[in-house]
């Protein structure tokens, strides 16, 4: 094919990465025709306001798009909404449609994304069992949400915790069941974990930690009425919410031989092991340049960053995935920002006081930073994402030291 003939670059999915390339090979000028694929019946959008304020009816379903349709078509790039994609033909370079269509491909880029956890236990399929994960599980869970009502949250990682908070904003009475020993034990340290335990059970939500469920308790029309625990207690519920996870989802890039070890694994530039396959966003392991081994992340600032990069291989330009991972939440009044990958940390060092709901939590290996969590306060988020870039030594002493400007320090 020469150059001057348009190729056709198909993309399957309709989250954050997919919409962020499109739009960056929008900006950028791409001169080739592009297909987005989406198994939803919405243009791409944004998926973080879903357990927040578009669940508490502050925004509309329109906010939450990336752009219009207009947009995309008025470029010349066609959206095909509410079809699935069922396989891959990578020796054709052809998509099959599950409305029994075919797409004929020179580049595919997949931004699959990831699929809920599901809890494997009896009574796991009664009426008023919720996931969310898309605009219609935020639409079903809102209708359930009535002040008075009562919402058992399995799972106290951020989607349980910002669902919590949301929902006791609209006066609904919550519980929140975790497992494990604190709350969002993957992402944080136990300052952070102590701290939202206090602000979620001092707003009256009941928070029970080490505390594992076994199944659900069934009642009229198979109407979900209770949580079982493993010690033996029920705790009644009108409706449940089971947050405890997300898992990639690689099905398709399996089936079409594509190596996959917890996501799509890809190198610098997005590329699969198949030169004409790109994949972006949750659904993958991907090599960052600021990291000595593979990664797989769930956020949306990996997503953007990691379209970008896609698009940049598109375009013939060489330019390798290297962006620090980021990530936020928002629970009633406070905004969490996290920057690094703080599990393998060796010391912890707390500036500010937690009680003044304005703290940041600074993760050391040695003295090199390796990641931060901020709680109001943006300036400490923003220095830390240099100097977790930078992987500079730090001292601790004025790290630790409020009369030490964190801005110098960068």
């Amino acid at each position: 094919m020469t150059n001057n003939q348009k190729q056709t670059t198909v993309i399957v999915g309709g989250g954050h990465a997919a919409g962020a390339l499109l739009t960056t090979l929008l900006q950028k000028k791409y001169q080739h025709k592009v297909i987005l694929v989406g198994e939803e019946p919405h243009p791409p959008y944004q998926r973080p306001p879903l357990s927040k304020n578009y669940l508490t009816g502050e925004v509309d379903q329109g906010s939450l798009y990336l752009k219009p349709i207009s947009i995309y078509e008025n470029a010349g790039h066609q959206l095909r909404l509410g079809v699935r994609v069922v396989q891959i033909d990578r020796n054709n370079k052809i998509i099959r449609l599950s409305d029994q269509s075919t797409l004929k491909y020179d580049q595919l880029v997949l931004a699959t994304g990831s699929r809920v956890r599901r809890l494997n236990a009896p009574g796991a399929d009664l009426k008023g069992i919720h996931y969310l994960h898309d605009i219609a599980d935020a639409d079903n869970l809102r209708q359930q949400l009535v002040a008075g009502k009562r919402l058992v949250i399995v799972g106290g990682g951020y989607i349980g915790l910002e669902v919590a908070a949301s929902a006791n904003k609209s006066g609904v009475d919550v519980t929140v069941l975790e497992a494990a020993d604190r709350l969002m034990q993957r992402v944080t340290g136990p300052e952070m974990s102590a701290f939202f335990y206090a602000k979620h059970t001092d707003a009256g939500v009941d928070v029970r930690l080490n505390t594992a469920v076994t199944g659900f308790e069934a009642g009229e029309q198979g109407c979900v009425t209770g949580v079982r625990l493993a010690n033996g207690g029920i705790v009644p519920a009108d409706i449940v919410l089971v947050s405890i996870g997300v898992l990639p989802e690689t099905a398709l890039a399996e089936a079409a031989g594509l190596p996959c070890d917890d996501g799509i694994v890809v190198d610098e530039f997005t590329r699969t092991a198949d030169p004409a396959v790109l994949a972006i966003g949750d659904c993958t392991r991907h090599r960052n340049l600021l990291f000595e081994k593979m990664q797989r992340l769930e956020s949306v600032a990996n997503a953007v960053d990691q379209a970008r990069t896609a698009a940049a291989t598109l375009m013939g330009e060489r330019v390798p995935y290297k962006s620090v991972p980021w990530f936020w939440s928002n629970q009633f009044n406070v905004r969490l920002q996290m920057v690094g990958l703080s599990q393998n940390h060796d010391q912890r060092v707390v500036r500010g006081n937690p009680s003044d709901e304005a703290f940041v939590v600074f993760y050391l290996q040695g003295s090199r930073l390796v990641a931060v969590d901020a709680v109001n306060m943006p300036m400490a988020f923003m220095v830390g994402k240099k100097l977790v870039y930078q992987g500079k030594d730090v001292s601790v002493e004025a790290l630790k030291d409020p009369s030490t400007e964190l801005k110098s320090l960068a």
